[in-house]
């Protein structure tokens, strides 16, 4: 049995929305790309043609990859999200202790994580940290500049 994914529903939406492109807009274009570049004969030295092949073989692979994650999917409901404790799901608002600097992220499950938009995976070493953790709790990440020290501060429902 596949190991099942987390998902929050918008994770789930836009993974939904990235399998519709491809399955439904992207291998049209990509069969009149094949097409074309077949009309321009001799396959052997046909770059065109090899690279529309190549493209095709990494869409069909996200393609199947985005398909068994959908299907393996455990979307969060947000009722079910605590305000006291950190799940997948949560907002929460950190202290970085050494820098005075409060930063604000999103706990994601693995497929959705996105650090330039301040989503971190469940998975990952603050993730990890985080869940379970309440309000005023402190924790301790390693890092590769080392260990970095965080304070909860808050931690909002979706």
């Amino acid at each position: 049995m596949a190991e099942e994914l987390i998902l929050t529903q918008e994770g789930y939406d836009k993974l939904q929305e990235e399998l519709d492109d491809l399955k439904y807009v992207k291998r049209k274009e990509l069969a009149e790309r094949i097409k074309l570049a077949i009309s321009y004969g001799d396959l052997k030295e046909n770059s065109e043609y090899h690279s529309a092949k190549n493209d095709q073989a990494f869409m069909e692979t996200r393609i199947i990859i985005l398909e068994k994650t959908l299907n393996n999917a455990r979307i969060v409901d947000a009722k079910d999200i605590s305000s006291t404790t950190v799940n997948v799901g949560s907002n929460v608002v950190l202290n970085d202790i050494e820098f005075s600097e409060r930063l604000e992220y999103q706990v994601v499950g693995p497929a959705e994580a996105d650090v330039a938009n301040f989503k971190v995976s469940y998975e990952s070493p603050l993730g990890k940290a985080l869940m379970g953790k309440a309000v005023g709790d402190k924790v301790h990440v390693e890092a590769p500049m080392g260990i970095v020290k965080y304070e909860l501060l808050e931690i909002k429902a979706l």
